[in-house]
């Protein structure tokens, strides 16, 4: 939807930005980190002009097209509530998530807000344009081009990491999603803070993950510093109303177990090989 005299926010992760990013895992660059808080006032209350069904996911989520007078853009909209084929559903994590993200300086999340949308609450997610998910790079057969794959490495353990903290069980190869210049964006989850036992005693993943052994070989020094320090306050201030406190206690929980996960790969590795 080209509209004339509009401004398109879609610079925002889909050009490359020359500038360097805040951290050095970060995925979205200094200029797109500023245009944040912008994208998330569009997001809660540009004009919705368009909107349609995605034939995508069991979440059944619509894009919505939005405008102002001085610039138009899109967003996922989704409201899945309850149990879902054997899975909770909330739309409510997908913010929290998003809120997370910013939290630890993850930077790896598009903006995300709660928007109502034919009378319904529910999450809106600002559109990334990327090349290709991980699913469609492995049916293609494409290769990791040799100048990202370190990073491209450590950005999945990262995301293993940050996975196992919001205890999120939904991670597939579809929704990691890489920009044409290989930085790696996540979506999807609806299906994270989980508070039941089994995700406050195990990892997603880790040497004894839920979901198998999925080693987290190597992680930032400034994101396990962040994790850290992480308290019920920080998190609670952070998320607001997205999360009870039984969910915000059950991520304190995973903190510990991580922050032990952690201890383990370093007396394993050593130091100077996990923490870059």
């Amino acid at each position: 939807m080209n509209i004339p005299g509009k401004k398109s926010l879609v610079v925002f992760i889909v050009l490359f930005s020359c500038l360097s990013a805040p951290f050095a895992f970060s995925q979205f660059t200094e200029v797109e980190i500023e245009q944040r808080p912008l994208i998330e006032k569009l997001l809660k209350e540009a004009k919705i002009i368009d909107d349609k069904e995605i034939g995508e996911g069991v979440t059944k989520p619509s894009r919505l097209f939005l405008e102002t007078e001085e610039f138009k853009l899109s967003g996922i909209w989704k409201n899945p509530e309850g149990v879902k084929d054997g899975f909770l559903e909330g739309w409510q994590y997908e913010i929290a998530a998003y809120r997370m993200d910013k939290l630890l300086g993850l930077n790896m999340i598009p903006p995300t807000v709660e928007r109502v949308f034919k009378g319904k609450r529910g999450s809106l997610q600002y559109w990334v344009t990327s090349e290709m998910s991980d699913l469609d790079r492995m049916e293609q057969g494409a290769g990791i081009p040799a100048t990202v794959v370190d990073q491209w490495s450590k950005r999945k353990y990262l995301t293993r990491a940050f996975d196992s903290l919001i205890a999120n069980e939904d991670r597939t190869q579809q929704n990691i999603r890489y920009t044409s210049d290989w930085r790696t964006i996540l979506i999807d989850h609806s299906r994270s803070f989980r508070s039941t036992k089994k995700f406050s005693r195990q990892l997603i993943s880790g040497k004894n993950g839920i979901k198998g052994v999925q080693p987290i070989r190597q992680l930032p020094r400034e994101f396990v510093e962040k994790i850290k320090a992480l308290t019920y306050d920080q998190i609670k201030s952070a998320v607001g109303e997205t999360l009870t406190d039984k969910e915000i206690n059950a991520t304190l929980a995973r903190k510990t177990l991580l922050l032990e996960e952690i201890e383990t790969m370093i007396k394993e590795k050593g130091e100077k090989e996990f923490l870059w």
